[in-house]
């Protein structure tokens, strides 16, 4: 009977660090999403910003006065290297997607510009990109909000505030337009 009580007790104290390893290891395995999504992002961004000066040559002739769209790309792309949060880049990588929408519209005016194969090519291997870049950004935002939750619910937030775990930020569109819900008309 004397052995029985010490023995519960260590027992319980067995499961508890048990316990506080498996919680522990799955911040750590969720921090590690949120990386890797990150990293996805990242790259299908430096996919699309590789692009970006093809496009401006490949304009260039045609738009010789529409010289200042060219100049906001430009500017746009230099500046989503300047991100250091993903707050930041969503926003800096919004003025740079307004500014190719921008081009785009430009170069409605231009029908040989429009008939040139590089162009179109581009245009349509940037049009991908951004459906890549979008699925990217869901997963990312996925593991976000995963690690995130984990954070905020008891009891694995006891382990995550021992150990100093932070919510990580979503990358969001930071263009109004975008996020706006289009409007139907069926009449």
């Amino acid at each position: 009977m004397e052995y029985i009580i010490p023995a519960v007790i260590f027992g319980l104290i067995l499961l508890i660090v048990v316990w506080g390893i498996a919680i522990y290891n799955k911040l750590v395995y969720n921090r590690n999403l949120v990386k890797e999504g990150w990293s996805g992002i990242e790259t299908q961004l430096k996919r699309r910003s590789n692009l970006i000066p093809n496009l401006v040559e490949a304009v260039k002739s045609y738009m010789g006065h529409e010289k200042g769209v060219l100049e906001k790309v430009t500017e746009a792309r230099s500046r989503t290297g300047q991100a250091s949060t993903p707050a930041e880049r969503g926003k800096m990588e919004g003025m740079l997607g307004q500014a190719l929408a921008n081009v785009f519209a430009v170069a409605e005016g231009y029908p040989e510009l429009k008939a040139n194969e590089n162009f179109m090519n581009l245009h349509n291997e940037l049009s991908s990109m951004e459906d890549e870049i979008q699925m990217a950004r869901r997963y990312y935002n996925g593991t976000v909000r995963n690690f995130n939750v984990l954070i905020e619910s008891f009891p694995s937030n006891v382990i995550a505030g021992m150990f100093t775990f932070v919510q990580a930020e979503y990358f969001e569109i930071e263009d109004e337009a975008d996020r706006a819900v289009p409007k139907v008309n069926f009449s």
